[in-house]
């Protein structure tokens, strides 16, 4: 099942002399690209945008791909640097810890709305997107079951019928990625996989209670699976031998 993200924070630009439909959808393109590419792990945090090289990939003017790195900055993926200019963003440990203590409280609430407004139809829709989920582990396409396994949480959301909450969750499952880029040790799509069933299958049942424990435990051990406490206190301890 091909899933549609909604696109995060993408406004259509006003008509005015400065801009035209054809530079908004370029400039939506170059923005989705960017993003996309960070969901599937292929760029990583750090990594220079040089606003000529995107020009050029994408035969657009430089002006456009500003507009696109301004966008991206403002959605926290891109850091833009006078010196340095633009770079895909670093997070820090404590915007990992505060990005999944949201996701913790959205993704609660909304997967006990879930088990009783989603319908058999959805639900079967659901079963599909895991399916592919699961033939995409088993022939270890990394930047597809990356993909699939990120926009299970957003399809849920697109679901209810909520564009606001399926946005901000977009936003927040792509910031979850780059953070992951960052910070996970050896984490199982395979074990990821496994608690989406279970989640599906507490929403078959409409049991709402045991939906949001599951997905509770599912973001706890996602956020488990990154190295967020320094392993090396200061200089010092890294220096000196062990005994």
């Amino acid at each position: 099942m091909k899933v549609v993200r909604p696109a995060a924070k993408v406004s259509k630009p006003r008509a005015n002399a400065g801009s035209s439909a054809d530079g908004g959808t370029s400039t939506q393109r170059i923005v989705e690209s960017i993003t996309t590419a960070i969901v599937e792990r292929r760029l990583m945090p750090g990594t220079k945008l040089a606003e000529q090289k995107i020009a050029d990939i994408f035969k657009v003017s430089r002006t456009l791909v500003r507009q696109a790195l301004n966008q991206l900055s403002r959605d926290k993926l891109v850091t833009l640097e006078p010196a340095r200019g633009a770079r895909v963003a670093e997070p820090s440990i404590e915007e990992a810890r505060q990005v999944f203590e949201v996701r913790q409280m959205l993704e609660a609430a909304m997967i006990r709305r879930a088990a009783t407004e989603l319908s058999d139809a959805q639900l079967a829709e659901l079963r599909s997107h895991l399916r592919d989920e699961q033939a995409a582990v088993q022939r270890t396409d990394v930047s597809g079951r990356t993909r699939l396994l990120a926009d299970f949480h957003v399809v849920i959301a697109t679901m209810l019928g909520n564009q606001v909450l399926a946005e901000l969750l977009a936003d927040l499952v792509t910031r979850s990625s780059l953070i992951a880029l960052m910070y996970q040790s050896a984490h199982s799509a395979e074990h990821s996989l496994a608690e989406h069933v279970a989640i599906v299958d507490a929403l078959s049942r409409r049991d709402a209670k045991a939906a949001a424990r599951l997905m509770e435990d599912h973001l706890h051990n996602v956020e488990r699976n990154l190295q967020l406490d320094p392993r090396i206190p200061d200089l010092e301890a890294a220096l000196m031998p062990r005994n």
